[in-house]
């Protein structure tokens, strides 16, 4: 099996997540500009499960492009639920940098992306991946 390429939205801007915060656009820029992002499954950084050889800022968010490599046997479970529909959820890892309360809301304006995730239920229902 060759590697999977994939791509979406890990993050869109002044949408509410599940844990009621909200991504300002430019809250991802330093991140960016520091290097690569991580590829994991669930979060788990034992084991990343492939590259993402684009990631930028859009005006609708933060846009992610990737392969997921096949040589491991993780690489290949993911690839496989990725290719039947059982996973399609990405998921960022971050640290918060910059931030403020709008009632409820915790509006991210800066935050230290470490990784994006292939994950079940992202915490963002509108976070989804799709095969190129």
């Amino acid at each position: 099996m060759s590697d999977l390429r994939i791509e979406g939205y890990a993050s869109l801007f002044w949408t509410r997540d599940l844990n009621d915060d909200v991504t300002a656009a430019g809250a991802f820029r330093q991140s960016l500009e520091a290097g690569p992002i991580r590829m994991l499954h669930q979060h788990d950084e034992a084991e990343p499960v492939g590259v993402w050889d684009e990631a930028f800022e859009d005006a609708r968010g933060l846009f992610v492009r990737g392969r997921i490599i096949c040589a491991t046997p993780r690489g290949r479970l993911v690839a496989a639920l990725v290719e039947a529909g059982a996973l399609d959820g990405l998921s960022i890892g971050f640290r918060q940098v910059k931030a403020r309360r709008d009632g409820a809301l915790r509006v991210l304006s800066r935050v230290d992306l470490w990784e994006v995730s292939i994950v079940t239920f992202p915490m963002l229902p509108q976070a989804r991946l799709r095969v190129v």
